[in-house]
């Protein structure tokens, strides 16, 4: 049975002994509290509902994290996105225990970093927008695996569930839309070419020749490219899958040029190094508001623009799991598909006439 005691000044100590359970006690600063609590527990435990909480009590977000890095991550998780999203969830809620994080709670971490500045323009705050739909999005999804690794990897009980699926997340845009122009390319190009770092330029060609990822592009291993047939094997990309990347001629042209680095590595630098580099060659080039992943963007625009590849065949390029991802691209080839239609017409009004 529950066993309330006063502590103290605004101390309420309930206990609850049952057979073949083990003791649980908590401390409330109102008696009704510590009432309600000891009433649920022994409820739980009638029902045969009851699991323990106090390991959920004890353990922080922080220690789950260090373990998800440690024994979960290197086996599921490429490159290195997912290690920011951790980075700013230990930041944000690592002191707090497992028992502690309600829904109310991840909701209000949503909301703080929907109304955030975005770090990335650190170097210009000024312009700075806010933390993306997509970014908090992501930090969430990432939240969610956590608490289901600590649920069926650690098999430590959640008095709230896994708080994540409680709550609204914010929903992600079709993605930025955001082209580069000619001149622009011409720009940018003359600037990687004055880049103290050698790995600039070779790096920005190859993002837009292959739209491959940078976290891919850094990835990279000479074991794994073969230039005389025009692939290169990406062991794991983002969305955990290998696949075999095409190179087009001026992509191989640009890796043969390329010095071999000792290890393997084709571009021995880290991300934080490219990103940097990259910033600092935009703003030489006078070029506002463009990410490294544009040029992703950029690169899967031209390829629809030519209207020689369908959706599958684009989806091979881009490493894209899923089409729906790719609507966003098929619009680009309307005109080109117009075209065809025009043709397929008149060659049929032709052989009828014949």
């Amino acid at each position: 049975m529950a066993v309330v005691t006063n502590r103290g000044p605004g101390q309420w100590q309930v206990k609850v002994r049952k057979k073949g359970f083990p003791a649980e006690s908590r401390t409330f600063t109102l008696k009704a509290d510590a009432e309600r609590w000891g009433r649920q527990i022994e409820a739980e435990m009638d029902r045969g509902l009851y699991l323990p909480r106090k390991t959920a009590e004890r353990t922080t977000l922080e220690a789950i994290a260090v373990e998800f890095e440690t024994s979960f991550a290197p086996h599921h998780y490429r490159g290195s996105a997912w290690k920011f999203k951790l980075a700013r969830l230990r930041e944000k809620l690592g002191k707090y225990a497992l028992a502690a994080l309600t829904p109310s709670l991840v909701a209000g971490y949503r909301d703080e970093r929907l109304s955030e500045p975005d770090s990335r323009y650190k170097h210009d705050p000024d312009r700075a927008p806010c933390v993306s739909a997509s970014t908090v999005k992501g930090e969430l999804d990432l939240l969610s695996t956590l608490l289901g690794f600590a649920q069926r990897e650690l098999g430590i009980h959640l008095p709230h569930g896994n708080p994540v699926l409680g709550i609204r997340k914010p929903s992600a845009t079709g993605g930025r839309e955001r082209r580069l122009s000619s001149e622009e390319r011409k720009l940018l190009l003359i600037e990687c070419d004055a880049s103290k770092n050698r790995w600039l330029r070779p790096a920005v060609e190859l993002a837009l020749e292959t739209a491959m990822r940078q976290g891919e592009i850094l990835a990279l291993r000479w074991e794994h490219i073969d230039l005389e047939t025009g692939v290169a094997l990406i062991p794991m990309s983002k969305n955990g899958e290998a696949r075999a990347a095409p190179l087009t001629s001026e992509a191989v042209a640009t890796l043969k040029a390329l010095p071999r680095a000792v290890g393997g590595q084709v571009f021995p630098i880290v991300r934080m190094t490219l990103y940097k580099a990259f910033a600092r060659a935009v703003d030489r080039a006078g070029i506002k508001d463009l990410t490294f992943h544009d040029l992703r963007h950029e690169a899967l625009s031209s390829l629809a623009e030519l209207g020689d590849l369908n959706v599958l065949e684009l989806a091979s390029v881009s490493g894209h799991k899923t089409l729906q991802v790719l609507k966003r691209y098929t619009h680009l080839q309307a005109g080109k598909l117009a075209q065809k239609i025009d043709t397929a017409k008149r060659v049929k009004a032709t052989g009828r006439q014949a």
